[in-house]
């Protein structure tokens, strides 16, 4: 498999985990020292983990609704033993009424190669 192959698998699995609200498997791809800009974090840059496990704590209790997530127009960079993947996120979900609904993030995230091991290490989200 190639790099541009297993990071843009890495990048889903990253994202079902997250649709999913798997901590675990958040963790084991991400470093511990991840960064981040999100709208979540209003402009600030966020650095490690808890401020994310809040998300996913409160995900968890809340009522399981369908997601799907795609990634698209990708465009993966990789950079010796850094890569950047850029793409559009789209989530599909249902609304309060059971209607469905799609949402769009800008996304860029950029990993490390540690060991035999891509790690996610910081992203930005608009």
């Amino acid at each position: 498999m190639s790099d541009r192959d297993d990071l843009l698998q890495l990048t889903q699995q990253l994202l079902d985990c997250i649709a999913a609200g798997d901590w675990h498997t958040y963790t084991r791809l991400c470093d511990a020292s991840l960064t981040a800009f999100e709208p979540e974090a209003r402009g600030h840059l966020v650095e490690g983990l808890p401020f994310h496990q809040y998300y996913f704590d409160l995900e968890r209790s809340r009522t399981a609704t369908p997601k799907n997530t795609t990634i698209s127009s990708p465009h993966v960079r990789v950079l010796g033993d850094t890569a950047v993947v850029s793409y559009v996120r789209l989530i599909q979900h249902l609304d309060d009424q059971d209607s469905p609904q799609t949402a769009a993030f800008e996304e860029t995230r950029v990993w490390s190669r540690q060991g035999d091991s891509w790690v996610h290490v910081h992203f930005h989200r608009s």
